[in-house]
């Protein structure tokens, strides 16, 4: 019998919300980025990305660029904080019973998503 793998993205299936999003309004809303010209970026790279045109080096450089300037102690512990505020109120027991399915099936379940290590390993 070959194994089975279920694969579910991230943001939009297991998530109702985008994590990559999410991260950058946190960040911005405690002050580690200006919020015009972090919406202004984000943007122009978004629109890069749905013309398949967009820079991955210098979208990952600009998505890590305000964690990367706190360093690893603020930023850790404003992840936790990120954690508990916004990605556990947004974990659906439907998403949960999903995944458990699977699982429970012996299916290998693997959770992709494009969005950076940082903020999706503990999710």
């Amino acid at each position: 019998m070959k194994p089975r793998i279920a694969l579910f993205d991230l943001d939009h299936t297991l998530l109702p919300i985008d994590s990559d999003y999410s991260w950058g309004q946190f960040t911005t809303a405690r002050g580690w980025t200006d919020a015009d010209e972090f919406k202004r970026r984000n943007d122009a790279f978004y629109a890069d990305y749905q013309a398949g045109t967009l820079d991955v080096h210098a979208y990952v450089r600009f998505a890590t660029a305000a964690f990367v300037a706190q360093g690893a102690i603020n930023s850790e512990a404003a992840h936790a904080d990120f954690m508990r505020t916004v990605v556990q109120k947004n974990i659906k027991s439907q998403a949960l019973e999903l995944v458990r399915s699977h699982q429970d099936a012996g299916d290998a379940v693997v959770i992709v998503t494009a969005t950076n290590e940082f903020v999706t390993r503990p999710i």
